[in-house]
């Protein structure tokens, strides 16, 4: 197998780009390395293009370590031929290669090897041989009556020598491959009600849909519906179709013994063929559909990730709560708790001016510049509440509605025990919230991707392939933005490229034993931390104020000494850097032309780029770049949404049928893909993604089912009214 040219097809990539970037993967170098550090070597390929083609390659040497103990298994049979050798290394899938080795492998008891037993094989190849002047079956099979071996009559020796060549039509891999096919083209997937009672089914109560273009996120739902014991699915497939490519390799006209093959070739499609095809289909659909589905959620995990932060605010988290009351958190612009508290504003002990007293006298306390309320119980009255206080204190304060998923999953974490030993659960949570908003990266990396909300199905999808793929994100994430070496947490540090769970926590205790890092080469001190990690995880961590001014940047310090040269060929000094009075480097180094400039330094034009990019904004968060997020200091209810109000919301999920918006009412509004945008879309995503602040138009309120239906075309108002 030709991998490398596979990929490179595969891929629409240049060959030196693929066998660069596997040569990387297989010396053991990690995916954001290898993106930001090696940009020359893959053709600046990106982290996700990385991930994709690293997971290809394991799949391809998988199929191909799969091919050669086929060969050796067929081989020990001495069953080996150039035609079967040609067709193993021509398989595309491991799907064809089990075709390919089926009549080879070892079989469990089965109608075929019983009649081999009783010495029906001979007869079977009699029949199937289909010659124009043989006898008629049931003739043949009268030499083959053996009581001894349990062949009583010729009716056994015929149905004996029918299931052998069945299970030989059966273990056609042609044939099986062009039943996949063509069924795929042209099969329905049927759906029915096992019971009355469908609740979030009933749409699927008498329910059919072509193969070929029922919607992924429809098949996650069959099948959790079919799960759940509601719906009955099933492949429908035309017969005569099915047997037409059947008939077209074993069955010969003209001969006595035509009618017994095509017996043998119906229970072969009805027995063995067609229920294996029918649960391969839909194991591929099911693959498709969850593939598609932790796609869009890692897309929507890696824009919340990124959201910008509220950097330097001092924030007071609210954990809303009815009979337990509100639990209050202030923290300062680090994160750093100032101080705690319970609140019960609303039902049922309504303690509302006392509420507001106590948190009035914390906003002065601290000067708290902003709210971050949780999105969870009796949120809808806290932030009534809330917008009350910050009404009558008129003086700039501003809140924002954050999302609570995964907040009690840390929260009642061995991790969170660990942070906040003196506090319980339900405060622990308030902090969160409120460092949520502050720095979503910081916080969001302490709780388990799956439980952050932002997906579909999540628990229906195979677990082992959306950890590694959400994983993969947060990693990407992590190192994209980079990491505070001196105040990150061993949950951040553990996500560094290079680190370990285990040398991040001997980071910490080194910081903690020896005092704040000075200078990236301190970091060879650290147990267990060596050379390859070293050069794995360096250009990720941070320092803010150390020796070297490079080392708060995301210059890896194999190319200082290409960097210091630069800053001294442009005419300027580390403290400039140090300073932020660099600025002029990008144009003085067009000036002298890139290509020229890398080749004296001996470093390629993408590492000079980003080189360049670095001394000229030290320090610098990606996420600042992006749109603000939407600060709210007003309150709304579903009561007072009238069709065509214009609103402003934030895009809190991105799914495959619309995106969910937060309007600053309690329930988000859906803004189906068919109201995103008057063009055709395939998915939302191509539009929107988590995170977006968007201009959108009510279409329709349902308020006693809570469902709010909104639209970002302004010309289907006139539809809606």
């Amino acid at each position: 197998m030709e991998i490398i040219k596979i990929l490179t097809e595969e891929f629409s990539l240049k060959p030196f780009q693929v066998e660069n970037t596997v040569k990387l993967i297989d010396e053991g170098n990690t995916v954001p390395f290898i993106a930001r550090y090696r940009k020359e070597a893959t053709g600046s390929l990106d982290d996700q293009i990385l991930r994709e083609l690293s997971d290809r390659l394991s799949y391809l040497r998988n199929m191909e370590e799969t091919a050669l103990k086929i060969k050796a298994a067929i081989e020990e049979q001495g069953a080996l031929t150039e035609e079967l050798v040609s067709a193993i290394d021509s398989a595309k899938t491991l799907t064809e290669l089990d075709d390919i080795y089926r009549p080879y492998k070892k079989k469990r008891k089965t109608r075929a090897s019983a009649a081999k037993e009783k010495g029906l094989e001979p007869l079977a190849e009699l029949i199937y041989a289909q010659s124009p002047d043989c006898e008629e079956p049931i003739k043949l099979a009268e030499n083959y009556i053996d009581p001894e071996k349990g062949v009583e009559t010729a009716e056994d020796a015929l149905q004996g020598a029918m299931d052998i060549i069945a299970e030989k039509i059966s273990d056609d891999a042609d044939i099986r491959k062009r039943m996949r096919f063509v069924c795929s083209a042209h099969g329905v997937l049927s759906v029915k009600a096992v019971g009355e009672e469908l609740g979030v089914y009933e749409m699927y109560k008498d329910y059919s849909e072509p193969l070929s273009k029922i919607p992924d996120h429809r098949i996650l739902a069959i099948n959790r519906g079919e799960k759940e014991d509601f719906l009955k699915v099933s492949v429908d497939f035309d017969r005569d179709k099915a047997m037409f490519i059947i008939a077209k390799n074993h069955i010969k006209e003209g001969s006595p013994a035509t009618a017994a093959v095509k017996a043998a070739a119906e229970d072969a499609y009805t027995r063995l063929i067609f229920p294996s095809v029918e649960r391969e289909l839909r194991s591929e659909l099911t693959e498709r559909a969850s593939a598609s589905a932790i796609k869009v959620f890692s897309t929507n995990l890696r824009q919340l990730l990124m959201q910008p932060p509220v950097k330097d605010k001092v924030t007071l988290g609210l954990d809303p709560g009815y009979r337990t009351g509100c639990k209050v958190a202030v923290v300062d612009g680090t994160g750093k708790v100032l101080d705690t508290g319970v609140i019960y504003p609303v039902p049922p002990k309504n303690k509302v001016e006392e509420a507001k007293k106590i948190i009035k006298e914390l906003v002065k306390k601290y000067s708290v510049q902003v709210f971050a309320i949780g999105n969870g119980t009796a949120s809808h009255e806290t932030e009534v509440f809330a917008a009350e206080v910050i009404r009558e204190l008129d003086d700039g304060l501003s809140y924002m509605v954050v999302s609570e998923a995964g907040a009690s999953v840390y929260s009642a974490s061995k991790l969170a025990a660990e942070e906040f030993p003196d506090y319980d659960v339900s405060l622990r949570s308030a902090v969160s919230i409120a460092r949520r908003l502050q720095d979503p990266l910081a916080e969001l990396v302490k709780i388990d991707p799956k439980a952050i909300g932002v997906g579909q199905y999540q628990h229906d999808m195979p677990q082992a392939k959306l950890n590694t793929a959400l994983d993969g994100v947060v990693e990407d994430c992590v190192n994209t933005v980079g990491v505070d070496l001196n105040t990150a947490s061993v949950q951040l540090l553990s996500r560094v490229s290079g680190l370990s769970s285990a040398v991040a926590k001997n980071i910490v205790a080194y910081r903690e034993e020896n005092g704040k890092f000075n200078c990236r080469t301190q970091l060879k001190k650290v147990a267990k931390l060596g050379p390859k990690a070293f050069e794995q995880c360096a250009g990720f961590l941070r320092i803010a104020d150390g020796k070297q001014p490079l080392d708060n940047t995301s210059v890896h310090p194999e190319s200082y000494k290409a960097a210091e040269s630069l800053l001294k060929l442009c005419g300027y000094t580390d403290s400039d850097v140090k300073n932020g009075k660099a600025l002029g480097i990008a144009e003085n180094a067009e000036q002298r032309g890139l290509d020229s400039l890398a080749e004296d330094l001996q470093i390629g034009v993408p590492t000079l780029k980003d080189i360049i990019k670095e001394l000229e904004r030290p320090g610098r968060d990606p996420r600042d770049e992006l749109p603000a997020p939407l600060l709210r200091s007003d309150i709304m209810s579903i009561e007072d949404l009238k069709t065509g109000m214009e609103l402003t919301g934030t895009v809190r999920n991105v799914i495959d049928f619309g995106a969910f918006v937060d309007i600053g009412v309690h329930q988000d509004g859906l803004v189906h893909i068919s109201q995103i945008t008057d063009r055709f879309i395939k998915h939302p995503s191509e539009v929107l993604k988590v995170g977006d602040i968007v201009k959108v138009w009510v279409l329709c309120v349902d308020v006693a089912k809570k469902r709010i239906s909104l639209t970002m075309r302004k010309d289907k108002l006139n539809e809606a009214k």
